[in-house]
């Protein structure tokens, strides 16, 4: 219980992090057609994070039960994005990277996690989430 509430405590610090970090960013001058609108990923990989740590970790699903969610939205590379590690081992290699896409809706999706068959699941849920639903897989 104690890791879980970590790693929730872990994704709630970063999620402030980058609303901070995207605080301080330089403001664009006077709105254009190019600029008002440009879409930088980050507020959809923010939504893909909290859905993803919601259905697959905090409602303690069997299938992700082996990893560990880590959050790397605040990205000045515009490639916002979270992996999945190792349960207990932040510092390994990623198994899953879920990664955004600057002036794009598209994502990433990537890591050997995607040749297991977890994959499909991951898919169905990374492709109902972007779609606009919030929901878990039932």
């Amino acid at each position: 219980m104690g890791s879980a509430l970590r790693s929730f405590a872990s994704l709630l610090a970063a999620l402030a992090l980058s609303a901070l970090l995207g605080a301080c960013a330089t403001k664009p001058g006077p709105a254009t057609s190019a600029g008002a609108g440009q879409d930088t990923g980050l507020d959809r990989m923010e939504r893909l994070t909290l859905a993803a740590n919601r259905c697959w970790f905090k409602s303690g699903d069997a299938a992700f039960a082996p990893y560990s969610l880590a959050p790397e939205l605040s990205s000045f590379s515009g490639r916002p994005r979270f992996l999945l590690v190792p349960r207990g081992k932040p510092e390994s290699r990623p198994l899953l990277v879920v990664e955004g896409r600057k002036g794009s809706t598209g994502i990433d999706v990537y890591g050997p996690l995607m040749g297991e068959p977890v994959a499909a699941r991951i898919s169905a849920d990374l492709s109902r989430w972007r779609a606009g639903a919030d929901g878990c897989t039932a």
